[in-house]
């Protein structure tokens, strides 16, 4: 029997590589699509040991040549599109690429996919950050969308394009709308992996202060590699249907900043409010996490919190990682790394 043929793209950040991982466990072949600069070390498959169990091929979601070229070379059954201008801040910094890559780019894959074979499974990457400022405390699939970035306007117009492909052509596509997940594996420009990273240097005397945002921002933060099988269960199922993928809980970033200090012996007291917020270690009454206003987005999102409740419903699916889980594996693997 020959093997489905997965394409990711974006194959070298954090979900993708997750995403390959298992995958391959699957038994699938996996085509694992970037621009070349993205997997310039390709790290991240080096930790999970799956470098050569991928194919590699260059792609663009801004180049449609490109992305037709893959589907001229490859007979696929599923399309994971994860690649985007994914990091929120940068977005207010190139709007234009970002909504060409995260928005027009899904619609160039749809169109492939209605040019070369409309039996392919599509599953689009959707996020929280579509829903952006929300007076629900809980959100689920029926939440209205309020984007607050260029990022989040990019992703609403892939999520909508997505549903009309499915309802104008039969398509099997779908959209998973994944509230924040981290891990090991995240980028350092990401503030849970800036969290634990520098807390960890701070804790071998290689660096002596963190610098944040909005400490007061709330989060729905799952684990990764908990996320990526929910993307394969969406694609098994009879019909395409969008599914809100989260924890049910939400925590501050202080919140975040007081169990990563935990995990290395820290007890941090909060002094002033606002701007002027500083966290200061007991142990020695040194100042080492303080307020930088440069980390403040134009316009912020104050709470995000999912309902997962469609997902144990319909897929069978819970997130098995807690909080405290994933703050202690993502410290203690950066503490390991900033030792060497």
């Amino acid at each position: 029997m020959n093997k489905k043929i997965a394409l990711i793209t974006g194959a070298s950040g954090q979900d993708g590589s997750y995403l390959s991982e298992f995958l391959i466990k699957k038994n699938y072949k996996v085509v694992a699509a970037d621009r070349r600069s993205s997997r310039a070390d390709n790290w991240r498959h080096k930790y999970l040991g799956i470098e050569d169990k991928v194919i590699y091929e260059d792609f663009d979601l801004a180049d449609i040549d490109s992305i037709f070229r893959l589907f001229k070379k490859y007979k696929f059954s599923e399309v994971y599109n994860l690649a985007a201008q994914s990091f929120v801040k940068g977005s207010f910094e190139t709007p234009v690429s970002t909504s060409n890559v995260t928005g027009i780019g899904t619609l160039r894959i749809l169109e492939a996919i209605r040019f070369f074979n409309k039996k392919i499974k599509f599953y689009q990457a959707s996020t929280s950050e579509m829903i952006g400022n929300t007076k629900s405390k809980m959100q689920n699939e029926n939440a209205e969308f309020y984007p607050r970035s260029p990022y989040a306007c990019a992703k609403v117009f892939a999520h909508f394009i997505t549903q009309n492909y499915r309802e104008a052509y039969g398509i099997f596509a779908c959209s998973g709308i994944l509230f924040n997940h981290e891990s090991p594996i995240r980028g350092e420009e990401f503030v849970t992996r800036k969290i634990t990273k520098c807390l960890s240097e701070i804790k071998l005397g290689k660096k002596n202060i963190l610098e944040l945002g909005n400490l007061n921002s709330k989060r729905d933060w799952g684990f990764a590699k908990d996320y990526v099988e929910v993307m394969w269960l969406m694609l098994q199922q009879k019909k395409p249907e969008d599914f809100v993928i989260s924890t049910n809980k939400s925590y501050t970033i202080k919140d975040f900043v007081n169990e990563a200090a935990k995990n290395l012996d820290f007890n941090i007291k909060w002094v002033n409010k606002g701007k002027n917020e500083k966290g200061i270690n007991i142990a020695n009454n040194k100042v080492i996490v303080k307020i930088n206003p440069k980390f403040y987005r134009p316009s912020e999102v104050s709470n995000l919190k999912g309902s997962y409740s469609k997902a144990l419903k319909k897929l069978k699916w819970y997130p098995k990682t807690k909080i405290k889980q994933l703050v202690k594996i993502m410290v203690f693997e950066d503490l390991k790394r900033v030792s060497k």
